[in-house]
């Protein structure tokens, strides 16, 4: 019987440790499933300023001459803009002021009927456009179009300069990619008509009256943009 007894108390000794073992183990932290990454959306909303610069080819055409001849050239300059988002859909206003030496010219007769050169030359190009577009993260594909204003230059050696300042039109495309949260980097593509410049007698792109001259151009320009 006692030996019965002695086994029964180095059991429940043995039982009593157990437990206290257990009990004295740190308590495993309970499992939880990390969140599904969601990339964030890019909000285009505020107000921006710019850098932007490309080249351009294009026409003019005298009517004395009854021609065309090409352009082309370069321009550099600023942008000031505002884009308001609504859900992915983003629209805005810009504008952009360049200066810009496209130019092209062809031989055409001077004075005394001698073979020179006749030039059609632009100096400077603004534009003032809107610009829908649709936001795929930091994508923005966009559409855009609106006023273009510059000024046409008809020239030739013996005869009076045209120059003046005519309020045309333009329209385009392009893709703007936000690289940091406030910056953003474009490639865009503009056709510009300026319309056409009347010429004088006497003047370089006219020897009578009712003539003119006129200008169109395509640019591939890209810029840097910084929005507050």
């Amino acid at each position: 019987m006692k030996r019965i007894l002695i086994a029964l108390v180095g059991m429940s000794a043995v039982a009593g440790l157990g437990t206290a073992s257990a009990a004295d183990l740190p308590r495993q932290a309970p499992m939880y499933k990390a969140p599904a990454y969601v990339a964030p959306i890019n909000n285009w909303t505020g107000i921006y300023v710019g850098l932007n610069g490309g080249g351009a080819w294009g026409s003019s055409n005298w009517s004395q001459l009854a021609t065309d001849f090409n352009v082309s050239g370069g321009l550099i300059g600023g942008t000031l803009g505002y884009n308001w988002q609504f859900g992915t859909w983003v629209v805005g206003l810009e504008g952009d002021l360049d200066w810009a030496n496209i130019k092209g010219s062809t031989n055409c007769l001077g004075v005394g009927g001698a073979i020179t050169t006749c030039e059609t030359r632009n100096n400077f190009l603004s534009t003032i456009r809107g610009r829908v577009g649709y936001s795929v993260d930091r994508w923005l594909p966009y559409v855009t179009g609106g006023a273009a204003i510059g000024n046409i230059k008809a020239s030739s050696p013996g005869f009076t300069t045209v120059d003046n300042t005519n309020v045309g039109w333009t329209v385009g495309a392009g893709v703007e990619y936000a690289f940091a949260p406030n910056w953003s980097v474009k490639a865009e593509y503009l056709y510009v008509d300026l319309g056409d410049v009347s010429c004088g007698v006497g003047a370089a792109c006219s020897f009578n009256t009712g003539n003119r001259a006129d200008f169109t151009t395509n640019l591939v320009r890209g810029g840097v943009n910084f929005r507050f």
